[in-house]
């Protein structure tokens, strides 16, 4: 390539024209580099595209509002700062990496000592180079503070640079270059600022005072330029075709999906709900899901709406008409959905997609829907996998009854999560947003342009808590709309969520000055701590502060018959034996895993072969797992999804508490915090039924778990290992009227309650007031220690306008790995660990035979063929905490790992890292000193031969 004479080259000295932006590592360009001017035009044409056509309204609303010339100005400052974010490659410690591309370049002038830049160029990386380099510059050209702009630059590779970095560069002036390195730097920077026309607006935005979100988005816009413009197959190495033929071939074959836009024309609440859901024949939308459409039309934006509701009421509809009704007035072009679990994240992937199939879209020929599931077994869903593996080229799968709805092939690599249009996935993908850790932004830039819907509220943790606190607060500072989703929410939450996603609108409350000292300050969230209406719907005010509705139920209502239970097997037997006399389905929930397997195993021993005994928790293989939520759902869910046993009794942990639409005649729980107890029973006479047997036609729940003999009642160790002894005592206080025979009435009683087992009031009788205030003072002592663990790798919370992001993420967690970080936004000591149960036989290992294709031998000095990989990720176990606490985790991985070589399968991307743990044919092993039996009816048991007790698991 003649650089002197290239027809489609820029008007650029020969010294700026050779220097190197990329080279060939696939081994097929002719060329074998492409010059840095290249990728910096590509990937400011690519920036041009993705405003234009594929980022939210939303997001590009967010930068315009802060600039003088609004989207004109945003639009050019995006395409800027793409076309000069690799300027520090125009540097002798990155030109150094390839020396025949260096040589050519000293050849024009770029000279530099060798030995000198090479044993001292980690300490500049060409990102925080670019930033040094475009700070000086734009310094030169009068500008005060440049940083809030340049840190742009600094952060195109995932975290922004840190101040101690910025000094390393700084203090070696040599990696950037001499004289004529600045030279053919300035040269490039001054081409790119005329290419793209943001030399007349300089000026202009010296004088804006950029935000951290809008920093942040542009970081992400740029990341995502990059990738693109960085793509072999879309944009060669060559250099035979205009900047527009470049552009139109490599943006044609990525095809990115266009940004939804909701139609405008406004449509009554029956007529929103008969065109979006798959109601019954005659059925109308309930108060609260037309309380909460009204709202939706009305409330400020940006803001939040809180629901609280009983199980049942449609909240999840509610929130999806919300979503389409936030949209339509804030520019959002698509939604997360953040749920508890994986398993209440692939139930919704279904309703999401129905819903999706009935939602139209302004223009007529717009109806692509790109979508994402957001968990680690996300390829394990037969709905989702479908999508992925039937993509066409343009990345959307063809589908029936409305919209064209798939998986953007692009969209769905690594470290784009959230940039999918419609995303339903675990809490955690949110909780991340909050999480100091690598390309953060591009979890931002997928949320800004969202409605974000946070369902199960209540189902968080403190610690959790702190991480969903810091991440509304900056959804705040975005404008991102927030539906939240409860049936028991207590008061001082509602206030906290509401005060933290303010902070983000407007900013953290300053402190009172000395003036405002002696009057009494006004708290604009203390209603929302005192507020027992239910239904209730609590939405953002114009100003700090919220509006609450009420609205009445749908008119379901219920009387619980609520029973004490000694904590011992005769007792239960006897409760099960005259309950189940002439038939009847009961659920027993247990606080721990051990507790599940041992209730069952005593049961069935009593109750002999008339009355089957039935378990479900979590640790359970994938597909395992999978068929027993099947099962659960068919044998006991609505009426008319299957047949209903005569008799039979399910034990099971917390998988009970959520996902499941399964409905019991009778209930017994372990004493559990309130609103817990409260979602057990939403198990109970689910559905109205014809009849069910006389002796179980009134409802009951009988409270086990705990010795009632004494005052206070004491909950069982395992329950008190899983939950805070407060707040378990506590929610024995507010339950001990309907122990003593008064009825729980649902759901009046729901909001009552809740707010007293969570409020500041005493509780209970005197008799218990000196152990509650015990047990009170440690969990305050232990929500501080949470807290400030919490802080240990939190995002810090928004800074003023003009702070620049740097050293934003320091201190982060390292990597991005999901699988990793998760522990970071969930509160243990002990790590999360799964393993791919396999059997051995002579013949080497096979998958388990009881799973559709099971035994089969997998190969392990080679990767298996396809399918056998997803078959094989079906198999994945959670091991329990006992063996992932402190130390012993290395140790079980250690023998796992010498037990079985898996080197061979690191190419394959559905078992990369993975580790197998393989039983006899009997499904027993024993590893690290625990010996294990695995059953796929039972799940897996564990025992350790030493005298120490096995730590409790939950779920």
């Amino acid at each position: 390539m003649n650089l002197r004479t290239d027809p489609h080259g820029p008007k650029l000295g020969d010294a700026a024209r050779s220097a190197w932006g990329k080279t060939d590592r696939k081994g097929i360009s002719p060329v074998g580099w492409l010059p840095l001017w290249r990728h910096l035009a590509d990937s400011a044409d690519v920036a041009g595209r993705l405003w234009d056509h594929w980022l939210s309204p939303a997001v590009r609303r967010r930068i315009a509002d802060e600039l003088p010339a609004g989207d004109r100005d945003a639009r050019t400052l995006a395409i800027w700062l793409a076309g000069v974010h690799d300027i520090g490659k125009a540097t002798p410690a990155f030109a150094c990496q390839a020396p025949a591309l260096a040589q050519r370049m000293r050849d024009r002038g770029l000279s530099y000592d060798r030995e000198l830049i090479r044993s001292d160029r980690k300490h500049a990386p060409h990102a925080t180079a670019g930033h040094v380099i475009l700070a000086d510059w734009l310094h030169q050209h009068g500008w005060s503070d440049p940083h809030p702009y340049a840190v742009v630059v600094g952060g195109h590779h995932g975290a922004p640079p840190t101040d101690e970095g910025l000094r390393d560069v700084q203090m070696r002036r040599h990696l950037l270059g001499d004289q004529a390195w600045e030279q053919t730097q300035q040269e490039l920077l001054a081409w790119m600022t005329e290419r793209s026309a943001a030399g007349e607006r300089l000026l202009d935005w010296n004088e804006v005072r950029l935000s951290q979100p809008v920093q942040a988005a542009l970081t992400g816009i740029v990341i995502v330029a990059d990738w693109i413009a960085s793509n072999e197959d879309l944009f060669p190495y060559l250099l035979d075709g205009s900047d527009a033929d470049r552009l139109h071939s490599g943006w044609e074959q990525l095809d990115l999906p266009v940004p939804w836009l909701p139609v405008t024309a406004s449509m009554g609440v029956e007529d929103l709900f008969d065109a979006r859901f798959e109601l019954p024949a005659g059925a109308a939308p309930r108060p609260v899901q037309r309380t909460v459409a009204d709202l939706a039309t009305t409330m400020p934006t940006p803001g939040m709406m809180i629901v609280e509701a009983a199980m049942g009421e449609g909240k999840t509809e509610a929130a999806l008409a919300a979503v389409e009704l936030l949209a339509r007035r804030t520019g959002a072009s698509g939604c997360y959905l953040a749920l508890p679990t994986r398993a209440t994240s692939d139930a919704m992937f279904g309703r999401m997609l129905s819903w999706l199939r009935h939602l139209p879209d302004a223009q007529v020929d717009r109806g692509d829907r790109d979508v994402r599931l957001a968990h680690g077994k996300a390829a394990l869903n037969p709905d989702y996998d479908r999508l992925r593996t039937t993509s066409l080229p343009s990345g959307i799968a063809e589908d029936t009854g409305g919209a064209a709805i798939g998986v953007h092939t692009w969209l769905a690599g690594p470290k784009r999560t959230l940039l999918s249009s419609f995303v339903v996935g675990t809490i955690d993908q949110l909780l991340f947003a909050a999480l100091r850790g690598k390309h953060l932004v591009l979890r931002h830039l997928g949320l800004a342009g969202k409605v974000v819907v946070i369902d199960e509220a209540h189902a968080y943790d403190v610690f959790m808590g702190q991480f969903l606190d810091r991440a509304l607060e900056w959804l705040g500072a975005y404008g991102v709309p927030v539906v939240v989703l409860s049936a028991t929410l207590p008061a001082h939450r509602r206030a906290a969520l509401m005060k933290a996603y303010d902070n983000g609108r407007f900013g953290a409350e300053p402190p009172p000055s000395w003036r405002d000292r002696r009057k009494p300050r006004v708290d604009p969230y203390a209603a929302l701590r005192t507020d027992l209406r239910y239904p209730l719907i609590t939405a953002s005010a114009e100003g700090r502060g919220a509006t609450s509705t009420s609205c009445p139920d749908s008119g379901r209502s219920a009387e619980i018959r609520v029973r004490p239970l000694p904590d011992d097997v005769p007792a239960l037997v006897e409760l099960l034996r005259d309950r189940l006399t002439d038939g009847g389905c009961a659920l027993i929930v247990r606080n721990t895993v051990a507790r599940v397997q041992e209730t069952a195993a005593a049961l069935r021993s009593a109750l002999g072969r008339d009355t089957p005994v039935s378990v479900a928790h979590s640790r359970f293989m994938a597909a395992d797992r999978a068929a027993k939520d099947r099962w659960l759902r068919d044998t006991f869910g609505p009426p008319g999804s299957g047949q209903r046993p005569h008799r039979h009794v399910v034990v099971a942990s917390q998988v009970a508490e959520q996902s499941l639409d399964i409905d019991f005649d009778l209930l017994v729980t372990d004493l559990a915090p309130i609103d817990l107890v409260l979602q057990r029973i939403g198990r109970l006479h689910r559905h109205p039924r014809g009849a069910r047997p006389a002796r179980l036609a009134t409802p009951e729940c009988w409270i086990t778990g705990a010795d009632w003999n004494i005052e206070p009642p004491q909950p069982v160790s395992g329950s008190r290992r899983v939950y805070q002894p407060a707040a378990l005592l506590r929610s024995a206080a507010v339950l001990l009227p309907h122990l003593d025979g008064l009825p729980l009435r649902l759901p009046a009683d729901i909001a009552p309650l809740t707010q007293a087992a969570y409020g500041s009031e005493p509780v209970g009788p005197s008799t218990w007031q000196s152990a509650l205030t015990e047990a009170e003072a440690k969990q305050r002592d232990e929500i501080a220690a949470k807290q400030v663990k919490a802080d240990g790798f939190r995002l810090a919370s928004v800074a003023e306008p003009g702070v620049p992001l740097i050293s934003w993420l320091s201190g982060g967690v390292a990597g991005t790995d999901e699988r990793m970080v998760q522990g970071h936004v969930r509160d243990s000591d002990a790590e999360s660990l799964e393993v791919l149960l396999l059997v051995r036989t002579p013949e080497g290992l096979v998958l388990s035979p009881w799973i559709e294709g099971g035994g089969v031998l997998v190969p392990t000095a080679s990767v298996p063929r396809w399918p056998l990989p997803r078959l094989i990720a079906r198999c994945t176990l959670p091991l329990p905490r006992a063996m992932t606490a402190g130390d012993v985790i290395d140790e079980v991985i250690a023998e796992l790992e010498g037990r079985t070589d898996l080197s061979a399968w690191q190419d394959s991307h559905w078992l990369a890292g993975e580790l197998a743990l393989d039983i006899d044919a009997s499904g027993k092993a024993s590893v690290a000193g625990f010996d294990l039996q695995y059953d796929p009816d039972e799940g897996l048991r564990v025992t350790r031969s030493d005298p120490e007790p096995l730590l409790e698991t939950r779920r």
